[in-house]
């Protein structure tokens, strides 16, 4: 089996297991935000409480970063390094744009680790930093669930190195405290492509959504008829260096026209 068939098959898998974790009615964590008569700007058609339910609800997200540290880096071998940092840093700004709160934590960042990447630098003052006391999971660190809580908000969007361990345990604690618990797989990282599909069919089976930094963006964004649609436009840019060459030959074009 190469390595193509085989991520092909786990998400066969994995959306089976979803299927059915959906179908048998397993609980869906702590209630988000957005009740039945709660307005989202710029639908044309307001969706049903349950299909509220279905998609993240900006307004009641936080996104947790969790041991984005250089030393775990050298590690990672199920997604490209630089593209992992890229789609974390592009979760930061969909959160700033959203005004979503980001909280990140590491066990210890002057240990073998390694340093929080340096990207995390340039928004410090937006983002929240909950250094942990050794503890493996974050969900054990005291503080770190504080300062959850203190958002209000029900709906953890996770991403971390190593998926099957940073980002695995606090997601089944989280989920087990009837929080609505997502994680975001191509912001994370692992040792080897199996850890990863193995983390991803276990924390599926536990009612726990997978999901990418482009679906994230989305979910979030909601509509492009909103004032804001160009910086979120920017974001595409920053996340699919593709999508940002097809605006740039918009662009042109429309330029081109208007002469």
């Amino acid at each position: 089996m190469t390595p193509r068939t085989s991520r092909f098959t786990i998400g066969v898998i994995v959306t089976a297991i979803v299927g059915v974790a959906l179908a048998a009615g397993l609980p869906a964590g702590g209630q988000a935000s957005g009740g039945k008569g709660e307005q989202i700007p710029g639908l044309s058609r307001q969706p049903s409480s349950a299909a509220r339910q279905v998609l993240i609800d900006a307004n009641d997200a936080v996104i947790l970063l969790l041991d984005h540290q250089t030393g775990l880096f050298q590690t990672v071998k199920d997604v490209p390094v630089a593209e992992l940092r890229n789609n974390t840093m592009a979760l930061v700004n969909v959160a700033k744009l959203a005004k979503a709160p980001v909280i990140y934590t590491a066990s210890e960042p002057n240990g073998p680790n390694g340093p929080i990447m340096d990207e995390l630098d340039a928004v410090k003052d937006y983002c929240q930093f909950v250094p942990r006391k050794g503890e493996i999971s974050a969900w054990d660190n005291a503080d770190f669930v504080k300062a959850g809580e203190a958002t209000g908000r029900q709906t953890l969007v996770m991403v971390g190195v190593w998926t099957s361990v940073w980002v695995a345990f606090p997601a089944l604690q989280a989920k087990a405290d009837r929080y609505k618990v997502y994680f975001v797989t191509d912001a994370s990282g692992d040792p080897s492509v199996m850890a990863s599909q193995t983390t991803i069919a276990r924390l599926a089976q536990a009612g726990i959504v997978p999901t990418s930094t482009n679906a994230v963006l989305c979910e979030f964004q909601r509509t492009w008829n909103r004032s804001d649609a160009a910086q979120w436009g920017n974001i595409y840019g920053q996340l699919v260096p593709h999508y940002k060459a097809v605006a740039e030959s918009y662009k042109r074009a429309q330029d081109a026209a208007k002469k």
